[in-house]
């Protein structure tokens, strides 16, 4: 498993954002007693000198004009259908030279053999199982579970409750929302959403729109396989 920590050589930690999402993330550091420098949230630049008792250094642009090895990141953003904001400031800020911290809250429980990409999150009572891997910038979301030899790809979120079984590929940028479940073996194409309580039960193209419990599956935009 791949982490690594925020202060291994003294940089400041500051969360981007400073929403639902960002909320969670900063109840998993406190979880394991890791400290958070500040925040950066362009909402707030002008008007907040303090938001849930952390500093507001600055906007955006502020950060980007700072040394990047001085600073580890937060991505506080989350991910929504059809919402590229989260992954277009990891991408702005891993352009400019900076990194992101790994999340894990210190209730999950996580097999052996699983790699993480960096900035990704996992929060509260996800389980993820041997042999699967997490892609960077990827939110594995409240109580959400990953079985055996999945491949998951960047910029997913898991929303909370999903249930994925093994060896499943799950594609960049693909939204599985809240309680969906995906049976074993197949496939989500790049860029697809995947509705609340939806039952997936076959390999989806990319751009693929989903609704609907099993069996009456709805495939809105793309081909199903």
């Amino acid at each position: 498993m791949s982490v690594f920590e925020p202060h291994a050589n003294s940089r400041k930690c500051v969360l981007l954002g400073a929403g639902g999402h960002a909320k969670v993330v900063v109840d998993a550091l406190k979880s394991r007693d890791l400290k958070i420098d500040g925040v950066v949230a362009p909402e707030l630049a002008n008007d907040h000198s303090f938001w849930r008792g952390l500093k507001v250094l600055g906007d955006d642009d502020w950060l980007i004009g700072q040394e990047p090895k001085e600073f580890i990141l937060l991505n506080g953003v989350g991910g929504l259908p059809g919402n590229c904001l989260r992954q277009s400031l990891f991408d702005r800020f891993k352009s400019a030279g900076f990194e992101f911290q790994t999340v894990i809250h210190p209730n999950t429980t996580i097999g052996s053999e699983v790699t993480l990409g960096e900035g990704s999150q996992i929060m509260a009572g996800v389980v993820l199982q041997v042999g699967s891997h997490i892609g960077d910038n990827t939110i594995i979301n409240t109580g959400a579970t990953v079985d055996h030899d999945c491949q998951i790809g960047k910029s997913v979120h898991i929303a909370p409750g999903v249930n994925v079984s093994g060896e499943v590929v799950i594609e960049d940028e693909v939204h599985l929302g809240t309680g969906a479940s995906v049976i074993q073996g197949v496939t989500i194409g790049v860029r697809s959403i995947v509705g609340a309580g939806t039952v997936v039960v076959q390999s989806l193209p990319m751009a693929s729109k989903v609704v609907g419990p099993k069996p009456r599956l709805t495939v809105i935009g793309g081909r199903s396989q």
